[in-house]
This record gives C-alpha cells, structure tokens and sequence, in this order.
C-alpha cells in the first residue's frame, strides 16, 4: 500500500489478535498483488500492455471499474481513473523541477474515461491508455480487511489504518471512541487536530508529502485531467468521514478537485469534514 499499515485491535486475547492480523495481511497483499500498477505479470499490467486488445476481467475488477465510472459521473469527468498517465510528466517529490508543457500535451490523447470499454468478462484500452486505481485501491483495501475483520470477530471493535484512511469496524465495548489525529499539512507540525469515531470510515486527502515548490508556488499533486495540470487553488488538507472509507476518499479528492469550491461542495454533500489552506 506504500504507507505503514495498522490494526488497532480492543481485545485482549492474543489467539484473536493474531488470527485477524494474518487475516489482514492476506487480504490486503491480496488486493496489492493484483491492482498495483507497479507490479508486472498481474491483471492490471496486462490491461495497461494490451496494445489495443481486449482483456478478460473477473468480478471484482468489473465492480471497481463501475465504482470509477460513478467516481467519474459524480465529479463531472474530474475524477478519471485514466489520468495516471501523467505520472510520465510529473514527479511530486518535493522538488521545484516542473514538467515541460510539451510533455504534458503528449500524454492528454491517452487521457478519458470515456475511452474505456468494458462488460462483466473484459476491458478494451486504446492502445497507449492506461488505468490507474490508486485514487480508489488502498480506501478499497481498508475496507475489505475491516469486512474481514467484521465477519471474523462480529463483536470485537478494530481500526484499520492504511496511512490515514481508516475504517472503524464497530463502537468500542466501553462505548467510548476511537480518537484519530490529523496531520498538519505543513511538514514537520504534527498533529493539529483530534476526532472522536465511534465507527465508520475517514479519509484525508493533501499535498503534505506529495508536492512541487517553485518560486514561492505550491503545486498539488491533484491534477486535473482536463488540463494535465495540478488543482489551482486545493485546499492543502481535507478530511471526510463517511460510513466507509472508500466514499471518504473519494469525497476528500473530489473535494480537492473543486479548487476554490472544496467547501461548498462538501456542505453540498451533506457530511462531517475538516479542511484546511
């Protein structure tokens, strides 16, 4: 999942803790064996090398791609699991070495969501496009070990935590919460805010480790994919809780993606959130 992983487990029966610690770890190596974009000979390098050809896909992989296409839907074509690509230009690695303009335009032909074809058995990639889901695959993660977790020890409560985005499986058995920190997004600061759940998911999204400085301008690791170009005007935090992670990630980046809007679009939505310039 590239960030540390944890489980918070309130028991204190050793057998339990490690049985759903093994059963964790399974799931969540299961999910990064097959949907990292890094790894060769998996389902996802052999979508994003098929040159043009059909793919056979299983259920699950049609499940998420429905998920990106409402993802899609939601955010007016903001949210494009197909923009990956522009990882080719840009390097968020703290540095002040922007992309050439030349470089972005080359990768926009290979960027649409709508360029995709799909059914229940296979996908269709023009040739040169690519899928990306790590907008979606670690906030997915979460909470498939926290459905896990639920179905193994209906009446144990468990956070899961995968570098911030966590899922709450249910209220402790002394009805009090879980309490989570915020990181600031500013490096170095530590936490700046604490939040009871009881239960339910929470998201942050930002550009605390993820960026570009230069010339006194902070670019966000938030790209449009209409432009290639990162978010203007992204808030530089913000956190959503929602009932499962998976929606709270995708509020907070949607959020991020409305620019000097992220506010009233997450009023509009009708949750709990926290954000921050």
């Amino acid at each position: 999942m590239a960030s540390p992983c944890d489980l918070l487990i309130e028991t204190q029966d050793c057998l339990l803790a490690n049985r759903l610690t093994s059963l964790a770890f399974d799931e969540t190596k299961r999910i990064e064996q097959k949907f990292s974009r890094y790894l060769p000979s998996n389902p996802m390098s052999e979508i994003n090398n098929s040159r043009g050809k059909p793919v056979a896909i299983d259920d699950e992989i049609f499940r998420l791609l429905e998920f990106a296409k409402s993802c899609f839907e939601l955010s007016g074509g903001m949210f494009d699991i197909t923009s990956g690509v522009l990882r080719k230009a840009w390097n968020f690695d703290g540095s002040d070495n922007l992309p050439k303009p030349e470089v972005v335009k080359a990768l926009m032909p290979y960027i649409g969501w709508k360029k995709v074809k799909y059914d229940k058995t296979s996908i269709l990639l023009s040739k040169s496009m690519e899928l990306d889901f790590g907008g979606i695959g670690k906030e997915y993660a979460v909470d498939c070990v926290a459905k896990i977790c639920s179905e193994y020890a209906p009446t144990t409560s468990v956070v899961v935590n995968f570098g911030g985005d966590i899922q709450v499986t249910r209220p402790r058995q002394n009805k009090q919460p879980w309490y989570i920190g915020i990181e600031s997004a500013d490096e170095n600061q530590g936490t700046i805010s604490t939040l009871k759940i009881f239960n339910g998911g929470l998201a942050t999204s930002g550009d605390a480790r993820r960026y570009l400085l230069k010339d006194g301008k902070r670019y966000s690791h938030i790209l449009n994919p209409k432009t290639g170009y990162p978010i203007e005007n992204a808030a530089r935090s913000v956190t959503v809780a929602a009932p499962h992670c998976i929606q709270a990630g995708l509020l907070a980046t949607l959020a991020l993606l409305q620019g000097d809007n992220s506010e009233s679009f997450l009023h509009d939505q009708g949750i709990k959130f926290w954000c921050y310039r």
